[in-house]
């Protein structure tokens, strides 16, 4: 949709969100409906762009309820009460998974 001049994206639409989580659009749409702290823009078609921190909001979703097993209710009571801490589990693991990609890498290149 928009893009700043040094060409970083600003929106993300829900096909691009999906991929970067690895699951079905129709649960980005589902969680987009079912968490307030979803905000999308929509443009005149009403067509879903998403910021980064819906995306940051989305990997914390998928973390609870894909990983730790929560309910949707149980991720909403997280999201709500437990935001700092949520942020810092999804940071954590963010890191821990660019790392183990790069350690995977090294170990391919070597001979």
């Amino acid at each position: 949709m928009s893009q700043t001049s040094a060409n970083e994206k600003i929106f993300w639409s829900v096909t691009e969100v999906a991929e970067m989580l690895g699951v079905n659009e129709s649960h980005i749409r589902y969680w987009d409906k079912e968490f307030d702290i979803i905000k999308p823009v929509r443009n005149k078609k009403g067509i879903r762009f998403f910021t980064k921190e819906d995306i940051k909001n989305f990997k914390h979703i998928y973390h609870l309820v894909k990983e730790k097993g929560y309910t949707l209710d149980g991720a909403k009571k997280m999201m709500k009460f437990k935001k700092n801490e949520m942020e810092d589990q999804t940071d954590v693991l963010d890191t821990l998974r660019k790392l183990r990609t790069f350690l995977a890498e090294i170990k391919e290149s070597l001979p």
